[in-house]
């Protein structure tokens, strides 16, 4: 049986598996978008498990991700850190989302 999730039931499932702080409301809103998207474009429907979404996906600013995955960013202003941390991820993994500096992506 598949229940039909929108925006906030989408949220609300992370709430009530207490895993909500886990990700700004910001960034479930990216991943609900990128998972409806998923699902209309290739047409087949994804099974919501939370825990699985947490343990794959994260949420950190550039300069963590770039400590995370030593990317060299030495003498780099703010801008410049945010494009080769972009383009790290664009050719490593999944980039879901990125916002004020602050990058939604999946994990490797």
């Amino acid at each position: 049986m598949k229940q039909t999730l929108n925006q906030e039931s989408f949220i609300q499932a992370f709430e009530d598996m207490f895993r909500a702080k886990q990700f700004s409301r910001r960034a479930l809103i990216s991943l609900y978008e990128y998972f409806d998207q998923y699902e209309h474009d290739t047409g087949e429907q994804i099974e919501l498990d939370v825990i699985a979404i947490c343990c794959e996906y994260t949420e950190e600013t550039a300069a963590e991700i770039a400590a995370s995955y030593s990317i060299n960013i030495e003498g780099l202003d703010e801008d410049d850190v945010s494009n080769a941390v972009r383009t790290f991820l664009h050719e490593n993994t999944l980039l879901v989302a990125e916002e004020d500096g602050v990058f939604v992506y999946q994990q490797f």
